[in-house]
């Protein structure tokens, strides 16, 4: 069914349109903010902690940073991790689970086999190993948080493949001599990218957290400013100048807000139940 602009406020609903909303205001600040501060976030331009509205809009930071400057480009840096992070964690995943459902038999236990084997590991304790290990650059996170979150994408395609590859046009295709990669690329997996693009659109949301989580814990990359970098650094002076952490932490808190609604929009949105 062909879905108007109408349809989709009214499927949608106030979580989609104030979701999306949210999330515009948050890709506009990182692609113009740059504009407006083209100087380096990590410059010092003024006396330490000097409060919101004083001769800067949101403050400075411990070493006289400005706050407003890092949290325009700490917007640029978690969009990139949550986004190219997740992108990755969904090609694996669906590749793994597209095998797994349609191959069957021994790929298939083991395939879930290593799945399981990564999802034995507490996610975020995984990331600080594996950063640990190697050079903590912007890189190395986005491939870290992608190793983390592929297996729940490798069972959701899994369990979607199993129940369509008894289907009758998935039969048809078979019977009619098609390869294999033909039927899971071009008969498969169209029909279930909508569960798909509703979990990564989830997903976008907890890499931004898990980047920010490492970022406080200084396993991020040190030469790029992100909101996680900003709150650890000034953690240790919350009492006293309550802004150098509040501020970024109420952007993240919006960020994964409304990409949490964006996602429940769009679920409804490809549920076919609620699309009459």
């Amino acid at each position: 069914m062909k879905l108007t602009a109408t349809r989709l406020l009214r499927v949608g609903g106030p979580p989609l349109v104030f979701g999306t909303t949210l999330l515009c205001v948050v890709v506009a600040m990182a692609l113009i903010g740059p504009i407006v501060y083209p100087g380096s976030p990590f410059s010092i331009v003024g006396d330490p902690l000097l409060p919101p509205g004083s001769s800067f809009p949101l403050g400075t930071d411990i070493l006289g940073r400005d706050i407003a400057a890092g949290l325009v480009h700490g917007a640029r840096a978690s969009l990139f991790v949550g986004v190219v992070a997740t992108l990755v964690a969904v090609i694996i995943g669906t590749c793994i689970g597209a095998v797994a459902g349609y191959a069957g038999g021994y790929t298939d236990a083991l395939l879930m086999r290593l799945t399981e084997v990564f999802q034995t590991i507490p996610a975020f304790v995984f990331a600080i190993l594996i950063l640990a290990i190697f050079t903590p650059t912007i890189s190395n996170v986005v491939i870290t948080i992608a190793i983390i979150s592929w297996p729940p994408v490798a069972r959701l395609v899994r369990a979607e493949f199993l129940s369509l590859k008894q289907r009758e046009f998935v039969l048809a295709a078979t019977g009619l001599g098609f390869n294999r990669l033909h039927i899971i690329f071009r008969e498969m997996l169209p029909n279930c990218l909508s569960p798909i693009i509703v979990m990564g659109s989830l997903m976008v949301a907890t890499a931004i957290l898990i980047e920010s989580g490492l970022s406080f814990l200084g396993l991020s990359d040190p030469n790029v400013m992100s909101w996680g970098y900003m709150i650890g650094a000034g953690r240790s002076v919350l009492r006293s100048a309550w802004w150098v952490c509040t501020i970024p932490g109420i952007a993240v808190a919006l960020s994964v807000l409304a990409i949490n609604l964006l996602g429940q929009g769009i679920n409804d949105v490809l549920n076919p139940r609620l699309r009459t």
